[in-house]
């Protein structure tokens, strides 16, 4: 039997359902590749993946899809790994600079600048150093991993999820497990018994992650995250689509 290809983001918030794949027999029944966000949605695209846990911003860019799973990476309030750091209140930002590696977390900021904030700053989308600005009047998304430990470097942080609850009074949806094709009905059962098991084994899955002094991993993957793809989760991803569209 041909395995099924799935591209699955590598970053923490990925580790609960990389470890129900990789700890149940379904890893023997796919070939699994591990890739930034904006990777796994353009191999989806390009038919180099049958699955993927893609950004929800590109779903509109794939001729046929469908959600193929129970669970996603969403969140019901603060999720603390995506942000708009700046040195100034979003009403003063002059520039904002965003993070090359998720659509979803750009658009995201787009729409809560445009519809809820109402502001308009100039956009940067291929700065040298996308991590950081030397200019103060500039503001930047940041994703990720690579946020843990940097709220206290600035004074004005806005986090993307928090805001969209705000706005909306919905979750919000990130990332989706996406097929481009029609996927067998037993395979998709046993891959959500999968990833049920990763999440029902967090507290284990903790227990081999390296702590950090300046980042609570126990509160981000117990608390912060919100995986199951609930009625409003999925309302709330139609609506995000709508704004974009809109944008």
């Amino acid at each position: 039997m041909k395995k099924i290809r799935i591209s699955a983001v590598s970053y923490t918030n990925t580790r609960p359902f990389l470890y129900g794949i990789q700890n149940t027999p379904l890893i023997d029944k796919i070939d699994l590749s591990l890739d930034i966000p904006a990777d796994c949605a353009q191999k989806l695209i390009d038919d180099k993946a049958d699955i993927g846990l893609i950004p929800v911003a590109a779903i509109p860019d794939l001729p046929e899809w469908n959600i193929v799973s129970d669970y996603c990476i969403g969140a019901n309030g603060p999720v603390n790994s995506v942000f708009i750091f700046s040195h100034y209140p979003i009403d003063d930002v002059q520039t904002m600079q965003f993070d090359p590696q998720s659509r979803t977390s750009n658009n995201l900021a787009r729409v809560l600048m445009k519809f809820f904030w109402k502001v308009d700053p100039k956009p940067v989308i291929d700065a040298t150093d996308y991590a950081a600005s030397t200019d103060p009047n500039t503001a930047f998304v940041q994703i990720g991993d690579r946020t843990f430990g940097k709220k206290s470097q600035f004074e004005f942080v806005y986090d993307l999820a928090e805001e969209w609850k705000k706005f909306t009074g919905l979750p919000f949806v990130f990332a989706a497990w996406v097929a481009n094709k029609s996927i067998p009905r037993d395979f998709i059962s046993e891959f959500n018994i999968s990833l049920k098991y990763g999440l029902d084994s967090r507290s284990e899955l903790l227990r081999t992650l390296p702590q950090r002094g300046d980042f609570d991993l126990d509160d981000y993957l117990m608390h912060k995250l919100d995986f199951d793809l609930t009625e409003d989760k999925k309302k709330a991803l139609y609506l995000f689509l709508d704004y974009i569209r809109a944008l």
